[in-house]
């Protein structure tokens, strides 16, 4: 499982030219599933994220967390994380795993974020061709992967 991790001031989904869904301060999680992801990978994430200390206290030092700062999750499936450029110039997206494999394992992930962390967890739509606005927070962007826990 790989992220990619964004501290945000505000980031909203449009589907259809129609608002889906929407957070303020927070993060954007964009997450790429593959066929040996399971719930280890999914509790480890969750974890991670929901204890993350990326937020600024009193003295302006990444000191806090998403939990501390009252923030808000939006999570959205993201394949193109596990492309392959090595040959070519078309991306091989043969790691990324199959969509009725990836969308239980995304909406697991979505869950156990929520209840890991007590906060809001907003999303995407699964497959859906998604427009992504947010205001990158720093910049902070951190990336993830479940197979490097080390």
């Amino acid at each position: 499982m790989k992220s990619v991790v964004q501290r945000v001031t505000q980031a909203h989904i449009d589907i259809d030219k129609i608002r889906h869904s929407s957070i303020s301060h927070g993060m954007v999680i964009l997450l790429g599933i593959e066929d040996q992801d399971g719930p280890t990978d999914i509790n480890w994430l969750a974890n991670k994220l929901a204890s993350l200390r990326i937020y600024s206290d009193a003295e302006g030092k990444m000191n806090l967390s998403i939990q501390d700062v009252k923030g808000e999750f939006l999570v959205i499936s993201q394949f193109t994380l596990h492309a392959s450029t090595k040959k070519g110039n078309r991306p091989s997206f043969t790691k990324a795993a199959r969509p009725e494999i990836a969308k239980p394992l995304y909406e697991t992930f979505i869950e156990v974020l929520r209840s890991t962390s007590g906060l809001r967890v907003s999303s995407g739509v699964f497959a859906a061709d998604m427009k992504v606005t947010l205001t990158n927070d720093g910049p902070v962007t951190i990336t993830f992967d479940t197979k490097q826990q080390e």
